[in-house]
């Protein structure tokens, strides 16, 4: 009898040691995963290579997680059906491209990255703290990029040879940054979207040092989207802040007003590439035009199913009303909407719209009240308690110990947001932000560009999940990942 006890307890010993084996590995998997998107979303704008690779890694985790972790599902996101229509119809438009192999090829390496990304995203973030760190990581991004265009301005950028400006309409315009970005005008549509959300946290903040900050990260980024010199950037953050100024607060119109003047009357260049939009003084917005006029053509002609994913630039010369064959390679519409309607048809661009606006509404929809809550709370750069922390939290000790008192006293005002007020600002963001890339998309197609696209899909993920999270209670919020 005795040793039927002990057999028994010794079954359960080792049963209990091989439960809380598994439970270390899921933690390991959840944290591993987390930390492949955070890398993500710090690399898209720095190093878009680096930040694939963070993205199929954190895919293969995702997938082991998922296998090995029961408490770990699946979880649907408001608007995963036009999403995945999205992704159909594009598939199903590489039937009928002129080149199928290219299609196929274009397809599965661009919209492979979009659905993951939304995938990854969508799954990994479901606790407030996670999305505090993404926030943290991207600002960091953001702030480096903006640096780098600092950099590149001050110690000069050749346009001769570049084709981003009319050289006969604006001889003296000879600079023009596109820091860690292909060109001026992919960088001045990431800092829209950076500018936005700096916005949206400043609209929300709690202390005035919380609004010093996000006030002086979104004039960096006005002063390095004005060294673009990209006109419509420049006129979509305009009228979206001065928009927000006339509907819910004069003083953010008058702040718009004031840097606006300021900048334009600093910077005579800017003035003109500014009201040359107007004009026809650049032969850019005539292209535009004639391009949008073929682009229209080529609906007409192939409504369903469009000509094909990524087939734009095969079909373009049978549609060019304007270059008449000039050596000029088009490879988009210089329009969103137009674009994604000629290559994967009408239904296509119907289920983008769909899913793309609806992601706008859903950000604006998104509800945080703030409780009253004490001061300072953990913010998106406080250290936890855990041992891979321990020299983090050592280091910063030492170095608010050299600090004066007043600095160290604004850091922690500045950084320690109260949790609803720091994802009420992030939604608020998110929505203005996807409207810059909606006015941006009228006249040029910043989606063209992989990293701005993945982008854009893991802010929808992002959106869709602060509609899920906005409910939760702050205690469940903060508890486990494997909620639904």
């Amino acid at each position: 009898m005795p040793e039927v006890t002990d057999k028994s307890l010794a079954d359960e010993v080792k049963a209990r040691r091989k439960e809380a084996a598994h439970e270390r590995w899921c933690q390991r998997f959840a944290s591993w995963t987390q930390t492949a998107l955070l890398v993500e979303a710090f690399l898209l704008a720095l190093w878009p290579t680096g930040a694939t690779i963070a993205l199929l890694a954190g895919v293969v985790l995702l997938l082991i997680r998922f296998c090995i972790d029961k408490n770990f599902k699946f979880r649907h996101l408001p608007l995963d059906v036009p999403a995945t229509l999205f992704a159909l119809i594009g598939a199903a438009s590489v039937l009928v491209s002129p080149d199928r192999n290219f299609s196929l090829y274009n397809y599965y390496n661009l919209v492979g990255v979009y659905v993951l990304t939304y995938i990854l995203a969508g799954q990994v973030l479901r606790e407030r703290q996670q999305v505090k760190k993404l926030l943290a990581v991207s600002a960091a991004a953001a702030v480096l990029v903006i640096l780098y265009g600092f950099y590149q301005f001050i110690f000069g950028i050749d346009t001769a040879s570049m084709k981003w400006v009319d050289g006969d309409a604006f001889p003296e315009l000879k600079k023009r940054v596109f820091s860690t970005w292909e060109n001026p005008n992919i960088l001045a549509g990431y800092l829209d979207i950076v500018i936005c959300m700096a916005f949206g946290l400043l609209v929300r903040s709690g202390s005035k040092e919380q609004r010093i900050l996000m006030g002086a990260l979104m004039l960096l980024g006005v002063a390095c989207l004005a060294m673009t010199y990209a006109r419509g950037a420049l006129l979509v953050i305009a009228i979206i802040i001065a928009v927000y100024g006339v509907f819910r607060d004069w003083r953010v119109l008058a702040g718009c007003a004031g840097v606006a003047a300021v900048a334009l009357l600093a910077d005579p260049v800017l003035y003109d590439r500014v009201l040359s939009v107007f004009t026809k003084v650049d032969t850019s917005m005539e292209m535009r035009m004639a391009l949008w006029e073929s682009t229209v053509a080529m609906i007409q002609d192939h409504p369903f199913l469009g000509i094909g994913w990524g087939a734009y630039y095969m079909v373009y010369p049978e549609y060019d009303f304007y270059l008449q064959g000039a050596p000029v390679l088009i490879v988009h519409a210089h329009n969103v909407y137009l674009n994604y309607a000629a290559e994967i048809g009408l239904p296509g661009m119907l289920a983008f719209c769909w899913f793309f606006f609806g992601t706008i509404w859903l950000a604006f929809s998104a509800r945080f009240e703030a409780p009253n809550e004490p001061l300072l709370l953990p913010g998106p750069f406080t250290l936890s308690q855990g041992a891979a922390d321990a020299e983090l939290a050592e280091v910063v000790r030492s170095l608010e110990a050299q600090m004066p008192r007043q600095a160290r006293q604004f850091w922690k005002l500045a950084l320690y947001w109260p949790e609803q007020r720091l994802l009420s600002g992030c939604a608020l963001g998110l929505g203005l932000a996807l409207v810059s890339v909606a006015l941006n998309g009228l006249t040029d197609d910043l989606l063209f560009n992989i990293p701005t696209s993945m982008l854009l899909w893991l802010m929808a993920a992002l959106t869709g999940v602060l509609m899920l999270m906005q409910a939760l209670p702050v205690e469940e919020g903060e508890s486990g990942g494997s909620e639904n």
